[in-house]
């Protein structure tokens, strides 16, 4: 039999039931999930049973997909579903920082301030040459380590926004929040990390996210 050289193929005779195809798929993008689940989770043994987890359910649910988004896309909306999912069966509440600022909002009327606040991340930088490289890959590096000091939900949507490349649009759908919400979420785990490293926003430096306050 002549082996597939397309992901498309590869995706057929998945949905047809071969499971050779399946993990010939799952080779493909198994590094970059178990890196999203490890930086998430903060524990390796966690990471590899949530990313096990999610390869079953994609096995169960390959026939479903329907090639409307990329697979990867595909299976990184099941790695989101299995973290929220994880912090519900630990008793947390799906969203409680994020929907108090909902709530905040609406005790202020609903009225927006128009404030302008820019974040302003290391990991935006593009380094100029070896040893600038070399910085900030040590930056990097504390930055993933500091990690830790968010909540799950800031976590998620810090490594959505900054790893994964999302947009605001993008993430919101993801994990069932407004934009604004999202913003405000990355505003404060941008803060936490800045307390945390000890790094002031310096403009020459950093790539600015514009995120606007409310109330």
């Amino acid at each position: 039999m002549i082996e597939p050289t397309s992901e498309s193929e590869l995706i057929g005779r998945a949905q047809s039931g071969d499971a050779e195809a399946f993990a010939a798929l799952a080779r493909s993008y198994e590094r970059r999930l178990l890196l999203l689940a490890l930086h998430y989770c903060r524990d390796r043994h966690d990471a590899e049973d949530l990313s096990q987890e999610v390869w079953l359910k994609a096995f169960r649910a390959i026939k479903s997909f329907r090639g409307e988004s990329s697979f990867y896309t595909w299976l990184r909306q099941i790695t989101i579903n299995a973290f929220l999912n994880e912090r519900r069966a630990l008793g947390g509440a799906r969203v409680v920082e994020l929907d108090a600022w909902e709530a905040s909002r609406r005790d202020c009327g609903g009225a927006a301030h128009e404030e302008e606040e820019q974040i302003a991340l290391p990991l935006a930088r593009t380094p100029r040459g070896v040893e600038e490289s070399l910085e900030q890959q040590f930056l990097v590096a504390r930055v993933l380590d500091a990690l830790g000091d968010l909540t799950p939900q800031q976590r998620l949507i810090f490594l959505l926004k900054h790893q994964e490349g999302m947009t605001y649009e993008e993430i919101s759908a993801a994990v069932g929040c407004s934009a604004g919400t999202t913003k405000k979420a990355l505003f404060r785990a941008v803060l936490k990390l800045r307390e945390r490293l000890g790094v002031a926003p310096r403009a020459a430096d950093y790539k600015p996210l514009p995120v606007r306050k409310s109330c």
